[in-house]
Protein backbone atom coordinates (compact mmCIF):
# COMPACT_ATOMS: atom_id res chain seq x y z
CA UNK A 1 0.00 0.00 0.00
CA UNK A 2 3.00 2.28 0.45
CA UNK A 3 2.95 3.21 -3.26
CA UNK A 4 -0.73 4.17 -3.30
CA UNK A 5 -2.72 7.29 -2.53
CA UNK A 6 -5.29 7.78 0.25
CA UNK A 7 -7.91 10.34 1.28
CA UNK A 8 -8.40 10.81 5.04
CA UNK A 9 -11.70 12.16 6.36
CA UNK A 10 -10.26 14.72 8.73
CA UNK A 11 -11.82 16.86 11.46
CA UNK A 12 -8.72 17.78 13.46
CA UNK A 13 -9.91 15.67 16.40
CA UNK A 14 -8.12 12.88 18.26
CA UNK A 15 -9.48 10.04 16.16
CA UNK A 16 -9.06 11.52 12.70
CA UNK A 17 -5.59 12.88 13.53
CA UNK A 18 -4.51 9.44 14.72
CA UNK A 19 -5.89 8.06 11.44
CA UNK A 20 -3.96 10.71 9.53
CA UNK A 21 -0.69 9.58 11.15
CA UNK A 22 -1.69 5.97 10.44
CA UNK A 23 -2.27 6.78 6.77
CA UNK A 24 1.03 8.64 6.48
CA UNK A 25 2.78 5.42 7.55
CA UNK A 26 0.78 3.24 5.15
CA UNK A 27 0.52 5.24 1.94
CA UNK A 28 2.87 7.12 -0.32
CA UNK A 29 0.59 10.13 -0.73
CA UNK A 30 -2.10 11.28 1.71
CA UNK A 31 -4.74 13.94 1.16
CA UNK A 32 -6.95 15.21 3.99
CA UNK A 33 -10.54 16.33 3.44
CA UNK A 34 -12.50 18.37 5.98
CA UNK A 35 -16.21 19.10 5.69
CA UNK A 36 -17.58 22.47 6.67
CA UNK A 37 -21.20 21.97 7.70
CA UNK A 38 -21.37 25.14 9.81
CA UNK A 39 -20.51 23.07 12.86
CA UNK A 40 -20.90 24.64 16.27
CA UNK A 41 -17.22 25.60 16.42
CA UNK A 42 -15.57 26.95 13.29
CA UNK A 43 -12.31 26.46 15.23
CA UNK A 44 -12.56 22.80 14.18
CA UNK A 45 -11.87 23.84 10.57
CA UNK A 46 -8.91 26.00 11.64
CA UNK A 47 -7.40 23.20 13.73
CA UNK A 48 -7.72 20.76 10.84
CA UNK A 49 -6.12 23.28 8.47
CA UNK A 50 -3.27 23.95 10.91
CA UNK A 51 -2.50 20.25 11.47
CA UNK A 52 -2.54 19.52 7.73
CA UNK A 53 -0.10 22.40 7.14
CA UNK A 54 2.22 21.25 9.94
CA UNK A 55 2.26 17.68 8.62
CA UNK A 56 2.67 18.88 5.03
CA UNK A 57 -0.53 17.17 3.91
CA UNK A 58 -2.59 18.54 1.03
CA UNK A 59 -5.93 19.62 2.45
CA UNK A 60 -9.36 20.08 0.89
CA UNK A 61 -12.19 21.85 2.73
CA UNK A 62 -15.59 21.08 1.21
CA UNK A 63 -18.79 23.04 1.78
CA UNK A 64 -21.47 20.83 3.32
CA UNK A 65 -23.67 23.59 4.74
CA UNK A 66 -26.80 21.84 3.45
CA UNK A 67 -26.27 19.26 6.21
CA UNK A 68 -26.72 22.02 8.79
CA UNK A 69 -29.97 23.06 7.15
CA UNK A 70 -31.36 19.52 6.90
CA UNK A 71 -30.23 18.07 10.23
CA UNK A 72 -30.24 20.55 13.13
CA UNK A 73 -28.50 19.07 16.18
CA UNK A 74 -26.23 19.98 19.09
CA UNK A 75 -23.15 20.08 16.85
CA UNK A 76 -24.70 22.62 14.50
CA UNK A 77 -26.93 24.65 16.82
CA UNK A 78 -25.69 26.50 19.89
CA UNK A 79 -29.24 26.56 21.28
CA UNK A 80 -29.50 22.75 21.38
CA UNK A 81 -28.09 21.24 24.56
CA UNK A 82 -25.45 18.51 24.38
CA UNK A 83 -27.02 15.51 26.10
CA UNK A 84 -27.16 11.73 25.93
CA UNK A 85 -30.23 10.05 27.45
CA UNK A 86 -30.39 6.28 27.87
CA UNK A 87 -32.20 4.60 25.01
CA UNK A 88 -31.98 7.64 22.73
CA UNK A 89 -29.49 8.84 20.16
CA UNK A 90 -27.22 11.60 21.55
CA UNK A 91 -28.22 15.16 20.63
CA UNK A 92 -24.81 15.37 18.89
CA UNK A 93 -25.84 12.79 16.28
CA UNK A 94 -25.94 14.35 12.80
CA UNK A 95 -28.22 12.20 10.61
CA UNK A 96 -26.53 11.09 7.42
CA UNK A 97 -23.22 12.75 8.22
CA UNK A 98 -20.89 9.79 7.67
CA UNK A 99 -22.91 8.62 4.67
CA UNK A 100 -22.35 12.01 3.03
CA UNK A 101 -18.74 12.36 4.23
CA UNK A 102 -17.73 8.96 2.87
CA UNK A 103 -19.59 9.57 -0.38
CA UNK A 104 -17.92 12.91 -1.03
CA UNK A 105 -14.52 11.65 0.14
CA UNK A 106 -14.81 8.81 -2.37
CA UNK A 107 -15.83 11.19 -5.16
CA UNK A 108 -12.75 13.27 -4.31
CA UNK A 109 -10.63 10.11 -4.28
CA UNK A 110 -11.96 9.27 -7.74
CA UNK A 111 -11.04 12.72 -9.04
CA UNK A 112 -7.46 12.60 -7.76
CA UNK A 113 -6.72 8.97 -8.53
CA UNK A 114 -6.81 7.62 -4.97
CA UNK A 115 -8.08 4.13 -4.21
CA UNK A 116 -8.14 4.32 -0.41
CA UNK A 117 -10.37 6.28 1.97
CA UNK A 118 -9.57 6.40 5.70
CA UNK A 119 -12.07 7.33 8.41
CA UNK A 120 -11.88 7.31 12.21
CA UNK A 121 -15.30 5.82 12.95
CA UNK A 122 -15.39 3.32 15.79
CA UNK A 123 -17.96 0.77 16.96
CA UNK A 124 -16.34 0.24 20.37
CA UNK A 125 -16.73 3.79 21.76
CA UNK A 126 -19.22 5.04 19.20
CA UNK A 127 -21.71 6.79 21.52
CA UNK A 128 -24.62 5.04 19.86
CA UNK A 129 -24.13 6.63 16.42
CA UNK A 130 -25.54 4.15 13.86
CA UNK A 131 -23.30 5.48 11.08
CA UNK A 132 -20.14 4.52 12.98
CA UNK A 133 -20.90 0.81 12.81
CA UNK A 134 -18.81 -1.63 10.81
CA UNK A 135 -21.89 -2.96 8.97
CA UNK A 136 -22.71 0.55 7.74
CA UNK A 137 -19.16 1.23 6.52
CA UNK A 138 -18.94 -2.10 4.67
CA UNK A 139 -22.34 -1.51 3.08
CA UNK A 140 -21.35 2.03 2.10
CA UNK A 141 -18.10 0.73 0.59
CA UNK A 142 -19.99 -1.75 -1.61
CA UNK A 143 -22.51 0.90 -2.68
CA UNK A 144 -19.82 3.43 -3.60
CA UNK A 145 -17.88 0.82 -5.57
CA UNK A 146 -21.04 0.00 -7.51
CA UNK A 147 -21.91 3.67 -7.99
CA UNK A 148 -18.49 4.60 -9.36
CA UNK A 149 -17.62 1.18 -10.80
CA UNK A 150 -14.20 1.17 -9.13
CA UNK A 151 -12.60 -0.88 -6.31
CA UNK A 152 -12.26 1.71 -3.54
CA UNK A 153 -11.29 0.51 -0.06
CA UNK A 154 -12.59 2.27 3.05
CA UNK A 155 -10.20 1.75 5.98
CA UNK A 156 -11.35 2.05 9.61
CA UNK A 157 -8.21 1.66 11.79
CA UNK A 158 -10.13 2.44 14.99
CA UNK A 159 -13.25 0.33 14.37
CA UNK A 160 -12.63 -2.34 17.00
CA UNK A 161 -10.48 -0.50 19.55
CA UNK A 162 -11.46 1.64 22.54
CA UNK A 163 -10.15 5.10 23.44
CA UNK A 164 -7.24 3.75 25.51
CA UNK A 165 -6.17 1.63 22.55
CA UNK A 166 -6.55 4.65 20.25
CA UNK A 167 -4.07 6.53 22.46
CA UNK A 168 -1.81 3.47 22.33
CA UNK A 169 -1.96 3.50 18.53
CA UNK A 170 -1.04 7.20 18.49
CA UNK A 171 1.91 6.41 20.75
CA UNK A 172 3.05 3.55 18.50
CA UNK A 173 2.89 5.98 15.57
CA UNK A 174 5.11 8.43 17.49
CA UNK A 175 2.26 10.93 17.74
CA UNK A 176 0.98 10.69 21.33
CA UNK A 177 2.21 14.11 22.43
CA UNK A 178 1.11 15.72 19.17
CA UNK A 179 -2.41 14.29 19.34
CA UNK A 180 -2.74 15.23 23.00
CA UNK A 181 -1.70 18.86 22.53
CA UNK A 182 -2.82 19.80 19.01
CA UNK A 183 -6.22 18.21 18.42
CA UNK A 184 -9.75 19.42 19.13
CA UNK A 185 -12.20 16.83 20.43
CA UNK A 186 -14.18 19.00 22.86
CA UNK A 187 -17.82 19.79 22.03
CA UNK A 188 -17.27 23.19 23.65
CA UNK A 189 -14.40 24.09 21.33
CA UNK A 190 -11.42 23.84 23.72
CA UNK A 191 -8.23 22.49 22.12
CA UNK A 192 -6.06 19.75 23.71
CA UNK A 193 -7.47 18.46 27.03
CA UNK A 194 -10.73 20.34 26.42
CA UNK A 195 -13.36 21.56 28.85
CA UNK A 196 -13.31 18.33 30.84
CA UNK A 197 -17.09 18.36 31.17
CA UNK A 198 -18.64 17.36 27.83
CA UNK A 199 -19.06 13.67 26.86
CA UNK A 200 -16.26 13.85 24.26
CA UNK A 201 -13.77 15.22 26.80
CA UNK A 202 -14.71 12.66 29.43
CA UNK A 203 -14.29 9.79 26.97
CA UNK A 204 -10.98 11.18 25.74
CA UNK A 205 -9.59 11.72 29.27
CA UNK A 206 -10.67 8.31 30.53
CA UNK A 207 -8.99 6.68 27.54
CA UNK A 208 -5.76 8.60 28.09
CA UNK A 209 -5.74 7.90 31.82
CA UNK A 210 -6.36 4.18 31.21
CA UNK A 211 -3.61 4.00 28.60
CA UNK A 212 -1.03 5.87 30.70
CA UNK A 213 -1.87 3.64 33.66
CA UNK A 214 -1.39 0.56 31.51
CA UNK A 215 1.82 1.98 30.02
CA UNK A 216 3.20 2.77 33.48
CA UNK A 217 2.42 -0.78 34.60
CA UNK A 218 4.21 -2.17 31.53
CA UNK A 219 7.28 -0.02 32.27
CA UNK A 220 7.42 -1.32 35.83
Amino acid sequence: MKHEKAVVVFSGGQDSTTCLFWALKKFEEVIAVTFNYNQRHSLEIEVAKSIAEELNVKHHILDMSLLNQLAPNALTRADIEIEHRDGELPSTFVPGRNLLFLSFATILADQIGAKHIVTGVCETDFSGYPDCRDAFVKSCNVTLNLALDKPFVIHTPLMWINKAETWKLADELGALDYVQKKTLTCYNGVIADGCGECPACKLRKKGLDDYLLEKGADVR
